[in-house]
């Protein structure tokens, strides 16, 4: 695995939310809501696989190796992503899609378009921070994560991220925004993926013996988001057995993923 191949990694996922956006160019409208719930409830389903396969399994395994308690780092690294993210959800002003009269975290004279984009924003970087930590395994060459998987864990996140790209543009041109600042605003909600998946490799590199706990730590962070933001939204205004088909195609197709090209 080369630096080049850890590039391509990165950017995987940037480019669904990419390609996702861009889908503001082709709709007139908002999504239609059942399929908006049956996209959040897939990219959970997504991002609960990749927690387990991608991330807690190995996090395990890798401590096993290191004659740890195995199931330590992976305790400890997703309670503390649990509450890293719940941090940033305290204390970033942000704006649920669903819950546009409603702000979040402390209050601010931020226009809403500005934090519902710092909401979807808050949701991505896990997902980055997942995606670097799984490619660091790999390059590093530790037992449990192949090129491959951290591939697939790339794969598996940028295939939610097109949808959710585009359930972050639509909604902006909604609220009046013009297609091309909706586009451009729902590419740089996806930017902080490759910048914190950046950050987690270079930390990896300098404290490698915490990576069970950093793998771990993603997974809680992704959890979060699935709990505290895409479930339940997935939920809103009826439709919920869509929404519960949505994450079981997404976990499969995730699991199957990291099974057949890890």
């Amino acid at each position: 695995m080369s630096k080049l191949d850890l590039f391509y990694g990165l950017m995987i996922p940037f480019l669904g939310t990419s390609l996702g956006a861009g889908m503001v160019y082709l709709f007139r409208n908002k999504v239609d809501k059942r399929l908006e719930n049956i996209l959040n409830g897939f990219a959970s389903g997504v991002m609960i696989a990749a927690s387990v396969w991608s991330l807690l399994i190995p996090s395990i395994d890798m401590a096993k190796s290191q004659g740890k308690i195995a199931w330590l780092p992976a305790a400890i690294g997703f309670l503390l992503g649990i509450f890293f993210l719940l941090v940033l959800d305290e204390k970033t002003p942000h704006v649920h899609f669903l819950k546009t009269d409603t702000p979040e975290g402390p209050s601010s004279q931020m226009k809403k378009t500005t934090m519902m984009v710092f909401a979807v924003t808050l949701h991505n970087i896990p997902e980055g921070m997942a995606v670097g930590v799984a490619l660091a395994a790999a390059f590093n060459g530790h037992s449990g994560i192949s090129f491959t998987s951290a591939f697939a864990l790339a794969i598996g996140i940028a295939i939610q991220n097109f949808p959710e790209g585009a359930i972050i543009s639509l909604p902006l041109k909604a609220e009046g925004l013009s297609k091309n600042k909706s586009f451009a605003l729902g590419v740089v909600s996806g930017a902080v993926e490759p910048l914190f998946g950046f950050i987690t490799i270079l930390l990896t590199s300098q404290i490698e013996a915490a990576l069970p706990y950093l793998l771990a730590f993603a997974a809680g962070a992704m959890i979060y988001v699935v709990v505290e933001e895409l479930i339940p939204e997935s939920h809103e205004g009826g439709h919920s057995n869509i929404a519960t088909i949505g994450v079981a195609i997404g976990f499969v197709l995730m699991m199957i993923l990291d099974v057949a090209l890890g």
